[in-house]
């Protein structure tokens, strides 16, 4: 089993941006989801059945994988500004 982590951040972003994934459906600054999961795929499975999450463009984000066998530090998130 691991934690799959998805974070996104629209905060820099600008129109000249075309490529930049829209990761939820609704309009938003930062958005981050965390699935615990057997597999990325696994996770996207489950994101799927909220038709919030943009699985395609999920899926242009490499998750942060954590896996749960060995100590270690989850997820860091620091905001400035």
């Amino acid at each position: 089993m691991n934690i799959f982590i998805w974070r996104h951040s629209k905060k820099f972003s600008s129109w000249s941006m075309f490529d930049e994934p829209h990761i939820y459906q609704d309009n938003y600054m930062q958005a981050e989801v965390v699935v615990l999961a057997n597999s990325r795929d696994e996770a996207l499975d489950l994101l799927r059945k909220n038709d919030k999450w943009n699985i395609e463009e999920l899926k242009k984000i490499q998750p942060i994988k954590v896996p749960l066998d060995q100590p270690c530090i989850v997820s860091e998130l620091i905001y400035f500004g």
